[in-house]
């Protein structure tokens, strides 16, 4: 295959996610909420990861970009010249949580702050739109950070979406020194149409139509990959991808857009199943313990491929974002070892690992004062005492950003 892009690499020289501090297994889940155990195996998931009330975009995201910025020295960390943030969490109608990230990662004020949004595809938009940036060479040397940050605003309502909600973010650090992922340049591309399959028209509460959000999934990862073809010279889906890396809602969708797209190449029996072991499964150990991460999915899933051992050499990797309502985009680029090893870091494993195990009644408890997080209001208080008893059973805690409350409309934060 040949893409349109050649000469300097850029893509991400960094990656890291924070999934918060506590997970319910999705057998709990089921079983609190009376769900059919026999559709748990479609989504493919063993927990889910649940955020205390101490927790918020904002933390979620400074405690996912912090290592990446205490890694670089000074003079680095100032040519840090764009800062995105995408979320459907929004805390503001004006006023981007990406001010607030800013502060508290203690970056330069010579910066662009942005807040982006459109469901789980907004950070994919923002990468590609920071690596054209980076790529254009107006600022040569200038590097971008991009974080994915959400959480869940679901109940007993939204039935068998509840299990597959996941919480946290996924920061990228962009630059010409793509050691995570040296982006194809030219190779892209998009395919997007209005459609209400899912939303969040509140607050407090997402809505979703199930059958019409997986439909316009597997319609968008066809048509936007028909896009790439059309761009990109000789690609073949079952040939030139060493690893595919797919936005995971549940890893059962990721697994019935696979094998959508192995029969529309002519791949029928076995050789699907064996194709998703090699190419796909590796990527979905950290979305099967974590849910929807909304638009940090794919690149959740993207550092479970790197952490998963199978990348030992330079590979081509496929990449689909998709976001409801709907936008989307299959894209691609190069890993190797030096990638596995960057992301390997972070410690991401150790990390989930560490989480608190709650049980169900736990997770009520924690869901009551959750469902109020983005919700205006001109003052509040959040205790971290009271959720102490939970914060003891977090496996070699680090020094994390918490959420406090807000003061006259104005978040506050404290290390903790």
């Amino acid at each position: 295959m040949t893409a349109t892009g050649a000469g300097q690499a850029y893509g991400i020289e960094a990656l890291n996610v924070w999934c918060g501090l506590a997970r319910l297994t999705a057998a709990d889940l089921f079983a609190g909420r009376g769900l059919d155990p026999e559709r748990l195996d479609n989504l493919m998931m063993s927990e889910r990861s649940i955020g205390l009330p101490i927790e918020d975009p904002v933390t979620n995201a400074v405690n996912a970009a912090r290592p990446l910025i205490e890694a670089l020295p000074p003079e680095e960390r100032a040519r840090i010249e764009l800062v995105v943030t995408s979320t459907e969490s929004g805390v503001d109608y004006s006023k981007s949580l990406t001010s607030y990230v800013h502060k508290y990662l203690g970056l330069n004020r010579h910066c662009r702050l942005i807040e982006v949004k459109q469901a789980c595809f907004g950070a994919t938009a923002a990468v590609q739109t920071a690596v054209g940036y980076l790529a254009s060479g107006i600022s040569p040397g200038a590097k971008a950070l991009v974080i994915a940050t959400d959480v869940a605003v679901v109940d007993e309502k939204a039935e068998y979406s509840e299990p597959a909600a996941g919480h946290g973010a996924a920061a990228m650090l962009l630059s010409d020194r793509p050691r995570v992922l040296a982006m194809d340049l030219g190779a892209f591309g998009n395919y997007s149409y209005e459609t209400l399959d899912s939303a969040r028209p509140s607050p407090r509460f997402d809505i979703a139509d199930v059958d019409r959000s997986l439909f316009a999934y597997l319609d968008c990862l066809k048509n936007a990959y028909a896009d790439y073809a059309a761009r990109v010279t000789d690609v073949d889906f079952t040939r030139d991808f060493d690893h595919l890396v797919m936005h995971t809602p549940f890893a059962g969708l990721v697994k019935a857009g696979h094998r959508k797209m192995m029969r529309e190449q002519g791949v029928t029996g076995p050789r699907i199943d064996e194709d998703f072991a090699r190419r796909v499964a590796p990527s979905l150990i950290y979305p099967g313990a974590v849910g929807n991460l909304c638009s940090g999915s794919v690149y959740l899933a993207l550092a479970s491929l790197l952490d998963s051992g199978v990348v030992t050499a330079p590979s081509r990797v496929g990449l689909f974002s998709y976001g409801s309502g709907c936008s989307s985009e299959f894209f691609s680029g190069i890993v190797d070892e030096q990638s596995a090893a960057t992301v390997a870091e972070q410690g991401i494993g150790k990390r989930l690992e560490a989480r608190a195990r709650i049980t169900f009644d736990e997770y009520l408890a924690v869901l009551e004062h959750n469902l109020e997080c983005l919700v205006p209001v001109e003052n509040r208080t959040v205790d971290p005492a009271e959720w102490e008893p939970l914060l003891d059973r977090v496996g070699d805690r680090p020094e994390i950003l918490t959420f406090t409350g807000v003061k006259d409309y104005h978040r506050q934060y404290a290390w903790r």
